[in-house]
């Protein structure tokens, strides 16, 4: 009898670990082997990637628009994740979806992008709208245009795009309205400082004329929409700089390209309060435009993500500023954009998806060097971590000409319902 107690003791332990082993075995094997969507998966979420994309993606004839995948979502290493795009337009490559309208496909279609792990799981799922407007909106229409911001718009790239973009036949006349930054080219007006943050426009004031020329004077130059009728006191006075330089109307576009600076000492533990100081500054600005132009429709663009490698911020910043963490903080600020702006449009507040249609791999300066001081072969390497290349200036130029099409193309629809 013993002999058989011992004997059923171990077929009982052996029955019992099978079963675990067996349990476990099927508790992974729905996962590797059911399909890859689910009734839970048809709602957004944007899951240990931290997808985001924008409500509305904009899109002109003949003007290509991109989504480029490393930029609407927080990992490493893109390559690592399969990116799966659901629109009835454009065509999905490895590293972004890409699309170049033509005139019969104005119209708007959904626009899904889900993140798949290694088992084929559906890990995020992000939705937006793709809208692709008239190429003749605004046709001719008169149009001002200010833009704000730091060193991105200082260098004046994509404001000289829109420009081009808008000479074309079936464009608005555009005239931008602010500072002549360079006088070689006085069309392109701006208020665009390098190194300048929301706060400092809301609060910089110093006596004396504007500089113009040289960048250092022009960026120790005074917040252009401060004035002081009484020395020491300066406030914001958007009417007085319209009727400077506006002939005393409010812009019809406004654009507000800030945030690089702001986050740029930013770690984990500190970014959320810093945006939110960020926000303190950035919604006086809003608020300074809106009390002044009630149909000014004022444009967030969203900050563009940095250049693709950590070779760019070495070059710049030695050992004192990573990829990863300037990534980490900028991918923040989008959220927080987003979160705090979106859904305003019966306000005149709009999101300018300028983050996505930035290739930060080609679209950065390079310099080719020896790969080391021992070798004769040649690399090329990004060079600078935070501003794009002329080319990836004008790939925000492309999005911001969108939007403002988008937007006249909304007032001519506006117009003709009321004519009927």
């Amino acid at each position: 009898m013993r002999k058989r107690s011992e004997f059923g003791w171990h077929s009982g332990l052996a029955v019992l670990l099978a079963g675990v082993a067996l349990a476990a075995l099927m508790a992974v094997a729905p996962r590797v082997m059911a399909e890859p969507s689910s009734a839970s998966q048809t709602e957004p979420f944007a899951g240990p990637v931290r997808l985001v994309l924008p409500p509305r993606i904009y899109a002109v004839p003949g003007v290509e628009m991109n989504v480029y995948f490393d930029n609407v979502c927080l990992v490493i290493n893109p390559l690592n994740y399969v990116f799966d795009v659901t629109c009835d337009k454009g065509r999905q490559q490895t590293e972004r979806w890409t699309y170049v309208p033509v005139a019969q496909d104005v119209g708007e279609y959904p626009f899904v992008v889900e993140v798949r792990d290694e088992t084929n799981g559906v890990i995020a799922r992000a939705e937006s709208v793709l809208e692709v407007v008239p190429e003749k909106s605004g046709e001719d229409v008169p149009v001002t245009v200010l833009m704000i911001g730091d060193s991105l718009t200082h260098a004046a790239v994509y404001p000289e795009r829109l420009l081009t973009l808008c000479c074309t036949n079936g464009n608005p006349h555009v005239t931008l309205v602010g500072h002549v930054p360079n006088e070689k080219n006085p069309v392109v007006r701006i208020e665009g400082y390098g190194g300048w943050t929301a706060q400092r426009f809301v609060t910089y004031y110093r006596e004396g004329e504007r500089a113009v020329g040289d960048w250092k004077a022009w960026n120790s130059s005074s917040s252009p929409f401060l004035y002081a009728d009484v020395p020491g006191k300066a406030k914001l006075d958007f009417a007085r700089y319209c009727r400077e330089f506006n002939g005393g109307k409010s812009p019809d576009f406004v654009t507000i390209l800030l945030g690089c600076n702001d986050i740029f000492g930013s770690n984990d533990g500190t970014i959320d309060a810093t945006v939110d100081t960020m926000f303190t500054y950035y919604d006086q600005l809003v608020e300074m435009i809106r009390s002044v132009g009630s149909e000014t429709k004022i444009g967030v663009i969203l900050l563009s993500p940095p250049a693709g490698t950590q070779d760019a911020f070495g070059a710049n910043y030695l050992c004192k500023l990573t990829r990863w963490q300037f990534k980490r903080n900028q991918h923040r600020v989008v959220e927080r954009l987003m979160a705090k702006y979106g859904g305003r449009e019966a306000e005149g507040i709009f999101l300018v998806p300028a983050n996505l249609n930035l290739d930060c791999m080609h679209n950065y300066p390079t310099l080719t060097t020896a790969c080391n001081s021992h070798s004769q072969t040649q690399v090329t390497r990004l060079n600078n971590g935070v501003h794009p290349s002329a080319e990836g200036y004008r790939q925000i130029g492309d999005t911001l000409y969108s939007w403002i099409k988008a937007r006249l193309a909304e007032r001519q629809r506006a117009g003709s319902r009321k004519g009927l």
